[in-house]
């Protein structure tokens, strides 16, 4: 999978990931899982590597470098270092598991396009701003959301 899907579907994980310390297995797990299915590589390195990076610091500039969403979407891309680091090879193959075994990682499949396009949409969705917090419910039951100043909402009964 392409490294941009690798940090959009890490992202995804470590939204998901009800802490920090879960972000890294998810995101990695999800490097896994578009490891598996069938796909088309970029053969740029260089595009690679900067479209990685730029949606990594974009998330992490919009969600915070601590964030479980720039947490998920390092581990998510974090593997693929492995093939632009000389990094040691024991028995002369790669260290993570869906790059080590032979036919674990598919060519083949997902165009590189579609792939572009899925990375875009879901790092368009973290990198968007909050919707806004309607001032009342829906049902009129005279309940207000706000927030503190630290960006906590609470709901308060109005008068």
């Amino acid at each position: 999978m392409i490294v941009s899907l690798h940090v959009a579907t890490g992202a995804a994980a470590g939204a998901a990931a009800p802490s920090r310390a879960w972000a890294v297995p998810l995101g990695m797990l999800a490097h896994v899982a578009g490891d598996r299915m069938p796909h088309d590589d970029i053969p740029d390195r260089r595009f690679e590597l900067w479209s990685g990076v730029t949606a990594l610091l974009a998330l992490a500039v919009r969600r915070g470098p601590l964030g479980t969403v720039t947490i998920g979407a390092a581990a998510g891309s974090a593997p693929d270092l492995e093939h632009l680091l000389r990094l040691p090879r024991p028995g002369g193959r790669k260290l993570f598991p869906s790059h080590r075994f032979r036919g674990w990682h598919r060519a083949d499949g997902v165009p590189t396009w579609a792939q572009l396009l899925a990375a875009g949409v879901l790092l368009g969705l973290f990198l968007a701003p909050p919707s806004p917090t309607p001032s009342a419910n829906a049902a009129g039951s005279g309940t207000t959301r706000s927030r503190t100043s630290s960006g906590t909402s609470y709901f308060r009964k109005s008068t």
